[in-house]
């Protein structure tokens, strides 16, 4: 099965179980590494819209479940690795609901190719617009970068 298939599936028997247990899915990656492959499932815990730390035990939970339906569905033919995990601290953001959620935070924004000089980008995010991303550098001033320029936004960490 298509790799795409694969994530697609996974996501599609995920979704009432997470539902159900008060998570979301941030992200679905089959890939390989190496000579090993990979399924990494990234979950969130929301209740009342109130988003709460995952822990060991919640990742555990969606572990047991999702290895339960892979094997009585068998969907993927090569042996891999199941991980299952929160985004992190330093998560990437990849949809819209992510860059709503995050709005006034601090990301780092990396570029295909630098732009005044810079392909590492750290402001304030400010919106996500259909064909472009605004932040706001360390004085305010605002910075629009095209998004076929951004190779990966995430959550910067500031300790």
């Amino acid at each position: 099965m298509a790799k795409k298939k694969i994530t697609e599936l996974i996501a599609s028997e995920l979704q009432p179980f997470l539902e159900e247990n008060n998570y979301e899915l941030f992200n679905v990656e089959f890939l390989k590494e190496g000579r090993d492959w990979f399924l990494r499932i990234f979950i969130e815990k929301c209740i009342n819209d109130q988003y709460e730390n995952i822990g060991t035990d919640d990742c555990e939970k969606v572990s047991r479940f999702l290895s339960e339906r892979l094997d009585k569905l068998d969907p993927i033919e090569q042996n891999y690795y199941l991980e299952v995990s929160s985004p992190g601290i330093d998560r990437p953001l990849i949809n819209k609901k992510d860059f709503e959620r995050f709005k006034g935070s601090l990301v780092d924004v990396s570029l295909y190719e630098a732009i005044d000089g810079q392909k590492l980008i750290t402001a304030k995010l400010v919106q996500l617009l259909e064909d472009k991303l605004i932040l706001l550098d360390e004085q305010e001033h605002q910075i629009e970068l095209p998004l076929d320029k951004i190779a990966k936004t995430k959550l910067s960490v500031v300790f």
